[in-house]
């Protein structure tokens, strides 16, 4: 079904050479290597100068979590207008169900903003981020930063990538994203796919084939290979938007007639350009994929690259719930043991409590187009079973009206909503305790769904395609691949997929100010849109409260900062940071609150004699350390000694691009966190634009370490100054009456002179204020 090869690929004219071929005609891989489709739209975006790649993206793309935080960071480092096209939509907290007036206020806020700056607004309910893009924005040979990690515009021949807000600010001030050359993965398609088989099957299959391994991690993948052509744009565009599922750094595709017509149809015939390799292209690593091989998928929570074939899970389902139940128990203690999914067995099946089809990966026309006509086979009603659709946009609503899937879907008892986002993070139709939902969404991670599991709640998702999701409705909720229609002798089973965009909506709905920014406009700050607190520039030594320690193999950033209602007070970072790590370890806060008060004191009065007494007995525990007691003779008062926190976490970062999952922890003190690694590029660079030091150090540690420890860090900031990879810290223990303590090694590879700078200025907006 996938085959991997780690091993140097050269494909041309969209034939894979054998490798004895390809080294018996001496190929130049160099400027093979150079022409990739993506290198080629890289090197066009790169600016001259160092020795990294230095992109300027033609524009960016938030949605209501995070421009609020980006457009008063920018403004903080002197932001007068918007230099580049950027598009806010309102597709995460457009329903307003916390916080009373907050989400509203944040969208005024967001059309004061565009109306100021010059930008593109678009209101809530019209469109999910991405949907938006693919249908105005994103242009072939193009590329689009944005600050949600599933920014993924291949399919139009568009390069997009998910950063932080940090990044967006960069660019907002004429700055770079700045980058070593990444490395470039083919995946290669052939075949076609069976009836019954989505372009989430596809994807998950590739998610599970390569997430484990790292094989794309930070890297980029082109798709190529004659298995393209009989893919239409939507189903293309759903396996591209999954690659973010992979943790590789963007994705691009050759572009095509239908990528022509498309463009057409959506008035921007002038967006496209056709994309082809022509003759050699070298790759780095080869990901094949036979199409016709691929069967219904599905990923079990709590993670997308938990895969299983559906027909795999429904003969097995006894041990494989089983696992699922014993991860629960693990992660939630006994309130992971209601969970039961084995109880979902009946009857020799499994029987769902929900189904959702929603989002940039599940709502489009195509997949809401199959889903009615595959629950037009209707055969078992099932009132503990609830089926909902959400189409992407106004445009994709008003085409399935026109197709007739809407009507028909509703008159069989499915509910169809507006464009929202909510679905997929946990801010709608959080099922009950104990469910189990099934969802043609993006991420299924633990309370993704909206559960809260410290009010003794917890429900599960596990992501499939529209197609299965229908035919598991149409069953009742029993779960069934959609394969296991007669999809030979059902005349039901064909879905009427004439499109047609109608703009008309957009035209009356969405402000576009982009190149006339108006900068008498006034912000309009609605009472919970706070500034951020000033933040300190980085001491010379410190001293660091062990806060919070996970063991968790992948920690995601869901799990750092709650998504859900909670993400409404993304606007106040004080508020937003209460809600640090809540659902994995709610001490976390209070540790961090200790040292945070610490440090107030200290900046206060640097002579603080408890202070002060506190620093020397801690520095006086670390053993067989010359750094620390040049330190301790060198410290009179405490004006280089600061106090704060860390967490330490094998592989935090996976998912979600939102900074708060840096910049909350920052808030609350901190100044440091240790991981084995780092689960993404774009999490670790959060931590860098928050100040926040990405230590990596042996994953044996996790052993040692406890909350409560502290860790003392000599000369830190020369450290960082000098450019050192590698540094000495004391890690103290104190365990009832017992204290003692042991050196550890510290790795801070890979910085760069900019990284660096903002570690030592505290944060980017102090770097920016700097210069």
């Amino acid at each position: 079904m996938i085959q991997l090869s780690g091993q140097k690929t050269v494909i041309e004219n969209n034939t894979i050479l054998d490798s004895r071929e390809a080294a018996s005609r001496n190929i130049n891989m160099e400027a093979a290597r150079d022409n990739t489709l993506a290198w080629r739209i890289l090197s066009a975006h790169a600016r001259p100068g160092g020795d990294q790649v230095r992109i300027a993206f033609d524009m960016l793309a938030s949605h209501d979590i995070t421009y609020v935080g980006i457009i008063q960071s920018a403004r903080a480092a002197g932001l007068t207008s918007f230099p580049l096209p950027y598009v806010l939509t309102n597709c995460h907290n457009s329903l307003c169900a916390f916080g009373g007036t907050i989400n509203e206020d944040d969208h005024v806020f967001g059309l004061a903003a565009c109306q100021k700056y010059g930008g593109i607004f678009v209101p809530p309910h019209c469109a999910v981020i991405h949907q938006y893009m693919r249908e105005m924005m994103a242009r072939s040979g193009g590329m689009v930063l944005g600050s949600d990690s599933h920014t993924r515009y291949g399919t139009l021949g568009c390069m997009g990538v998910g950063e932080g807000g940090g990044e967006l600010v960069r660019q907002l001030l004429g700055k770079t994203w700045d980058i070593d050359r990444p490395e470039v993965i083919a995946v290669w398609l052939e075949g076609s796919p069976r009836p019954g088989v989505g372009p989430q099957d596809v994807a998950l299959a590739i998610i599970g084939a390569v997430f484990n391994e790292g094989f794309v991690k930070n890297k980029i993948v082109e798709f190529t290979g004659p298995g393209i052509a009989g893919l239409s744009i939507d189903y293309r565009a759903g396996i591209d938007i999954m690659t973010t599922e992979t943790a590789c750094l963007s994705s691009i595709w050759p572009t095509d007639e239908k990528v022509a017509e498309w463009m057409e149809k959506h008035g921007r015939k002038d967006d496209f350009a056709p994309l082809e390799v022509n003759g050699l292209a070298a790759y780095d690593g080869l990901v094949r994929v036979d199409l016709s091989a691929i069967e219904p998928m599905i990923a079990l929570p709590f993670h997308p690259a938990n895969i299983y074939t559906i027909r795999e899970l429904l003969a097995n389902a006894n041990d494989i719930l089983g696992k699922i139940d014993d991860e629960a128990a693990r992660l939630f203690g006994d309130l992971g043991k209601a969970l039961n999914l084995r109880g979902k067995i009946r009857d020799g099946g499994i029987v769902a409590d929900q189904g959702i089809i929603a989002g940039c990966a599940g709502g489009t026309f195509e997949n809401i187009s199959w889903a009615s006509a595959i629950l037009g086979d209707f055969r078992a009603s099932n009132p503990k079973f609830t089926f909902s659709l959400y189409p992407a946009s106004v445009p994709v609503a008003s085409a399935l009206i026109n197709n007739g899937a809407t009507e028909k879907l509703m008159s069989l008892g499915a509910m169809v909503q507006t464009a929202f986002c909510g679905p997929c993070f946990g801010a709608a139709e959080t099922p009950a305790h104990g469910s189990l939902s099934l969802r043609h969404t993006t991420r299924n991670f633990p309370n993704r769904e909206g559960s809260k599991p410290g009010q003794g709640q917890l429900a599960a998702v596990a992501l499939m395609d529209a197609r299965s999701i229908a035919a598991t409705a149409a069953n009742g909720g029993r779960l069934m691949p959609a394969t296991d229609l007669d999809w030979k002798n059902n005349s039901l089973l064909t879905a009427n997929l004439d499109y047609h965009f109608n703009p008309s909506f957009y035209k009356k709905r969405v402000y576009n100010g982009f190149g006339q920014p108006r900068p008498n406009t006034p912000l309009i700050f609605g009472p919970n849109i706070a500034d951020w607190p000033v933040i300190e520039k980085l001491p010379e030594h410190l001293i660091l409260l062990v806060a919070a320690v996970i063991d968790d193999p992948v920690t995601t950033t869901d799990e750092l900062i709650p998504s859900g209602e909670i993400s409404s007070l993304r606007s106040n970072p004080q508020k937003l940071a209460e809600y640090t790590l809540s659902r994995k370890d709610p001490e976390y806060v209070g540790r961090a609150k200790r040292m945070l008060e610490m440090e107030r004191k200290r900046l206060a009065n640097p002579a603080d004699p408890e202070l002060l007494a506190k620093a020397r007995e801690l520095m006086s525990l670390c053993q067989n350390d010359t750094k620390v007691d040049e330190m301790n003779a060198q410290v009179k008062d405490l004006r280089n000694v600061g106090f704060g926190s860390l967490i330490f976490a094998i592989k935090p970062g996976d998912g979600s691009a939102r900074e708060q999952a840096a910049s909350s922890q920052k808030i609350l003190g901190g100044w440091a966190n240790l991981a084995a690694e780092y689960a993404t590029r774009r999490y670790r660079t959060n931590l860098i634009n928050w100040g926040i030091i990405p230590f990596t150090v042996k994953k044996e540690l996790v052993n040692d370490l406890r909350p409560g420890d502290y860790l003392v860090l000599p000369y830190v900031r020369s450290a960082i100054a000098e450019g050192q990879a590698n540094m000495l810290s004391s890690l103290i223990h104190e365990q009832g009456d017992k204290t003692w303590s042991e050196q550890i090694g510290l790795g801070l590879h890979n910085l760069s002179p900019e990284e660096r700078e903002i570690l030592l200025a505290g944060c980017l907006i102090n770097y920016y204020n700097k210069e």
